[in-house]
């Protein structure tokens, strides 16, 4: 299943807004009028709109942001948080035996309960997937444990070892945003070739954001 969500230019709600949380989040949308493109790195410098994050490439790279960007902050959750109702986002990847096998899990609030919700393509590597659903079941495994998740239109079941890293995300405030944050940072490539955004994803605490 593939998850489309189509954005048109329209004012930024809160952070928790309907437009830029999908975008955040896990879907894979389909832009009316840009490609999309998922900035990760560090950030130089945030002066306004106008953000600089240095790619893991070395490369500084420019985004302009919504006058009413979200701030998400990504904090430490735990392998405890991840139980039978909550609604969760995990990249995969498929084992030889067709198994999933998550590799990071963010853990949304109930505010977020449905986001992005569905199973499709995700750049973590070549044959990563990104799944937001609701856990049916968990069942503790010999390292981490198991899961059944259900979605709109279907179910998974993904392997969590214990050591994949689970965060959460609280709402913050721009002003958190400081040189040298770790951010993940979904944009839109224009025709002109700048990056827009919506919404900023960063560390917390020493968190790196894993998605």
């Amino acid at each position: 299943m593939r998850c489309f969500l189509y954005i048109h230019r329209r004012p930024v709600r809160a952070a928790f807004g309907a437009l830029l949380i999908p975008i955040a989040l896990g879907c894979a949308p389909v832009y009316a009028d840009g490609t999309p493109v998922r900035v990760r790195g560090t950030v130089v410098s945030l002066d306004g709109s106008k953000l600089v994050v240095r790619a893991k490439d070395g490369k500084d790279v420019s985004v302009s942001l919504a006058d009413k960007f979200a701030a998400l902050a990504v904090v430490k959750s735990s392998m405890a948080d991840i139980k039978e109702g909550t609604f969760i986002g995990t990249a995969t990847v498929t084992q030889p035996d067709t198994t999933l096998r998550s590799v990071e899990v963010v853990v949304f609030p109930d505010s977020l309960r449905g986001t992005a919700e569905g199973h499709y393509p995700w750049d973590l590597g070549s044959s990563s997937m990104m799944t937001n659903a609701t856990v049916a079941n968990a069942v503790k495994a010999v390292d981490g444990q198991t899961v059944t998740v259900t979605y709109k239109g279907g179910e998974k079941k993904i392997d969590i070892p214990a050591n994949v890293p689970v965060v959460a995300l609280v709402p913050a405030s721009k002003d958190d945003i400081a040189p040298g944050a770790i951010v993940f940072v979904p944009t839109e490539r224009q025709s002109d070739g700048s990056l827009h955004s919506g919404a900023v994803l960063f560390g917390k605490d020493g968190v790196i954001p894993p998605m």
